[in-house]
């Protein structure tokens, strides 16, 4: 059964928890004419230390504001994140291999003292609030190449070499609930280096992914609109601001945030020889945003957006242990594959990184380093073109057994956009924190449980 279709835990790093999420499915031996039900999932928890450029946030005393003060964050922090992977596999009795994989979620809330994250309501309700990030279903054959039809990767994502995440708590800045999350927004720096990113996997689509001929394989998917399962479809009476299937409108808004006729396709070359698994990855998605028919001026893109465009190179080799990676992306986007400004510049991204599994032990380390239009709005004459974005990652696990492990990892990030600023609150008061040199870090240490 293809790797690219149903991964191992031993592909993704079999030495701690699925965090990254992508291909997060175990493979099980099913032989012709059954079925095998699998529910896997696991828990992360981690402790952390950090520190932020915006960790206090002084309110002036503004008109909005009678009674200024200082917010300030306690510099030790607690997260995790727990997720639950419910699906089957099966095989006819004539070869035809087929099944399905979900993907729970524990949701983000704003603070509160144990409140129901659903509801937001009593206390002690607990931290409970599951929600669907994946759902597909495939069928196939290993001669013929697979379908898979629904929420979930494309090609783009599940095809992309280069890209070391196998250390530490398992996704260093492209995570929900890990080590990143617990920094303030404001001064974590944002990516589109890691192309395994909701904006592109929760959305509902077919791909196709061919079988390997002489190590390389193809794939191509095809997303007509950027929304969930059932997601649109809810008050359909007309055609209006509801509606999935939405190609044009007159809500500005919906210009840059919605997309429409998604297609990307990848190559992946692989091959194992003198102890060499090396892989190479060349990808490109393409993606249009809906039409904007309104009368009124959109202040954040004045000129309109240009089509989601965005093209992969990466590649990667083990021997011995060690593996070494990278990976370039560049095209028309913003962060997390964003919609771009017209007459805003083009984004361009690197990563390159390592890790290494000696026994029951792991190290690793990846930098990133991007160039986004950020803030900057076509025609400004006091913001800067270009936001600068790069941060480090480092860390380790020791693997107790092959369903716990615990882990420490350290990360540094950094921002920079000259005269563009964040406003912090509406409601505390608008006033706004420059963007130039916002940095964090943090030193985390935690366990991973995985079944």
């Amino acid at each position: 059964m293809r790797k690219l279709l149903l991964a191992s835990a031993a592909t993704i790093g079999a030495t701690f928890a699925m965090t990254g999420g992508a291909m997060a499915q175990p493979v099980k031996p099913v032989a012709a004419g059954t079925l095998v039900v699998h529910v896997n999932g696991y828990i992360q928890f981690e402790i952390a230390g950090y520190g932020s450029t915006v960790n206090t946030v002084k309110v002036p005393g503004t008109s909005l504001v009678t009674t200024p003060g200082t917010y300030k964050l306690n510099p030790i922090t607690t997260d995790g994140d727990v997720r639950i992977y419910p699906g089957f596999d099966a095989q006819t009795v004539d070869g035809l291999e087929y099944g399905a994989q979900t993907e729970f979620r524990t949701t983000t809330s704003d603070a509160n003292v144990g409140a129901d994250k659903v509801t937001g309501s009593g206390s002690g309700a607990g931290s409970a609030g599951l929600y669907l990030k994946r759902a597909y279903g495939y069928i196939g054959t290993p001669d013929s190449g697979f379908l898979r039809l629904g929420q979930g990767d494309s090609v783009f994502g599940l095809d992309q070499a280069g890209v070391v995440e196998a250390f530490g708590d398992g996704a260093q800045y492209n995570t929900d609930g890990g080590e990143s999350s617990l920094l303030p927004t404001d001064a974590s720096p944002a990516n589109f280096i890691y192309a395994d990113t909701s904006n592109l996997y929760a959305t509902d689509k077919i791909v196709y992914i061919s079988p390997a001929i002489a190590g390389l394989s193809a794939g191509i998917g095809y997303e007509p609109n950027s929304n969930g399962i059932k997601e649109g479809y809810g008050n359909n009476a007309a055609a209006s601001d509801t509606s999935a299937a939405l190609v044009s409108a007159p809500v500005a808004g919906d210009a840059g945030k919605r997309r429409k006729n998604t297609i990307d396709a990848a190559l992946l070359y692989s091959l194992k020889a003198n102890g060499f698994a090396t892989k190479v990855s060349a990808g490109v998605i393409y993606g249009a945003p809906v039409n904007y028919t309104g009368a009124a001026v959109n202040a954040a893109a004045p000129r309109g957006y240009d089509s989601l465009e965005v093209y992969e190179i990466g590649a990667q080799t083990t021997f011995a242990g060690l593996t070494v990676g990278a990976n370039i992306k560049a095209g028309q986007t913003e962060d997390g594959y964003a919609f771009k400004p017209k007459g805003a510049r083009d984004a361009f991204t690197y990563i390159i990184g390592a890790s290494y599994v000696l026994g029951p032990y792991v190290v690793g380390a990846s930098f990133f380093d991007g160039q986004t239009s950020g803030a900057y709005t076509p025609g400004s004459k006091t913001v800067g073109k270009t936001l600068s974005e790069y941060g480090i990652a480092t860390g380790g696990n020791y693997v107790i057994s092959p369903h716990l492990s615990l882990f420490v990892q350290y990360e540094y990030g950094h921002r920079h956009q000259i005269g563009a600023a964040y406003a912090v609150s509406a409601v505390t008061g608008a006033y706004k924190i420059a963007r130039d040199n916002l940095q964090s870090q943090a030193l985390a240490g935690g366990l991973t449980l995985k079944w």
